[in-house]
């Protein structure tokens, strides 16, 4: 479960996470967090997002930086469920400020434009394929955008881009000039639309064995 987030290049967690892997109401926990407010904006302004709840009524959401989070847990009670989840929390948010550190490198740049270069050309097969589908009674031919999007990101383990390390977006990279030549033969081959994309998540799911890929 990911309990760390990016937002901002900053990383952060939320009240309603934290109480979910504590095993505590979410209630009490933002009564720690209003009760020591002063002390948790000795590390940051403790900022909070309203989410609606199903009784018609909103919900006040505390996001936390490390520093905020770390704390919040030191007024908790040291429970075994507590214990391990801090564990975790400590975890993810050093990998996320090691990713952080990452994507300002010149290497992460630098994948990053290569990768753009591979998803324009991507695009340009994809916009053909969607009038492929068309001619052939497709009703839903324009979602496969977003279709072929969540297949390669989906096989190289990410959400996005943005979220993506170098080597996930290298990666990514390789499915995407997979997914243009896969459609392309497919086209010239006239075959169903439905078959490129099952040609397409073969060929993918071969990639993934062979580089050992962790799927999302």
């Amino acid at each position: 479960m990911e309990i760390v987030s990016i937002k901002n290049n900053q990383a952060f967690t939320d009240s309603k996470i934290i109480a979910f892997g504590t095993n505590n109401r979410h209630h009490s926990i933002t009564a720690v967090i209003q009760k020591y407010l002063d002390d948790f904006e000795d590390f940051g302004k403790v900022r909070f997002k309203m989410e609606p709840l199903a009784s018609g009524q909103k919900e006040k959401i505390y996001i936390l930086n490390q520093q905020q989070a770390t704390l919040l847990m030191t007024y908790l009670r040291n429970s075994e469920i507590t214990r391990r989840f801090k564990k975790e929390l400590v975890r993810q948010f050093y990998l996320m400020q090691q990713f952080i550190f990452e994507r300002q490198s010149k290497y992460w740049v630098e994948t990053r434009e290569q990768g753009k270069l591979t998803r324009k050309a991507e695009t340009d097969v994809l916009k053909q394929l969607v009038e492929y589908a068309k001619e052939q009674g497709s009703q839903h031919s324009d979602k496969m955008y977003i279709t072929y999007t969540k297949l390669a990101n989906k096989i190289c383990g990410i959400s996005g881009r943005d979220n993506a390390t170098a080597q996930q977006l290298s990666n990514l990279t390789v499915a995407e000039n997979i997914i243009l030549h896969c459609i392309q033969a497919g086209i010239l081959e006239n075959k169903y639309y439905k078959e490129i994309y099952r040609d397409c998540k073969k060929r993918l799911e071969i990639f993934k064995d062979i580089a050992y890929l962790e799927v999302a």
